[in-house]
């Protein structure tokens, strides 16, 4: 019966010691996971386009099973990719630019967790295909932008497909 009682003992010594090795692995795994900047080269992953070309927040997203992040010249390109229903790819991290720190106009560096952030939808501010969201870090900082703009403060998990629809570019764009 000791026999017994040591052997599951450290059976379960055994089985305490790999899930705390395994959870020490996951967390440095997603410490490990940073934004990568964009080059005058970067392109859209949705439509090509070169994101250094273009006003307002960019975003990307680094899938799991990927070794590059996917880059969007538009918050509303990122949200409407991320809310598809059909979207079953495993992701890691979301990032957006915090345009509390970098110009709308030449948007530069300031990659902040896009799930953490706070977001100003329905601007006078125009991105790549017309309308689109700003991001911020810092809730005053989206209030801020709001007062000079307009628009409404949301969350990440409050942002819907149909706030985030791609009607086309076209629809939007005012000189055709």
């Amino acid at each position: 019966m000791k026999f017994m009682t040591t052997m599951l003992f450290n059976t379960r010594h055994a089985w305490l010691l790999a899930a705390a090795l395994l959870a020490a692995c996951s967390q440095q795994a997603a410490q490990n996971i940073a934004p990568v900047e964009i080059t005058r080269e970067t392109a859209c992953s949705l439509d090509g386009m070169t994101l250094a070309d273009y006003p307002g927040p960019k975003a990307q997203i680094l899938y799991a099973e990927a070794t590059a992040p996917e880059y969007f010249c538009d918050l509303m390109e990122m949200f409407d990719i991320y809310l598809k229903p059909e979207q079953a790819r495993k992701v890691d991290a979301i990032y957006v630019q915090d345009m509390g720190q970098t110009q709308w106009e030449e948007p530069k560096g300031h990659w902040i967790d896009a799930k953490s952030a706070f977001y100003v939808v329905g601007s006078k501010k125009m991105g790549s295909m017309g309308p689109t969201f700003g991001s911020f870090s810092k809730e005053d900082d989206a209030k801020e932008f709001i007062n000079a703009n307009g628009g409404k403060v949301y969350k990440f998990g409050e942002i819907t497909p149909d706030m985030a629809a791609l009607d086309g570019g076209a629809l939007h764009d005012q000189h055709m």
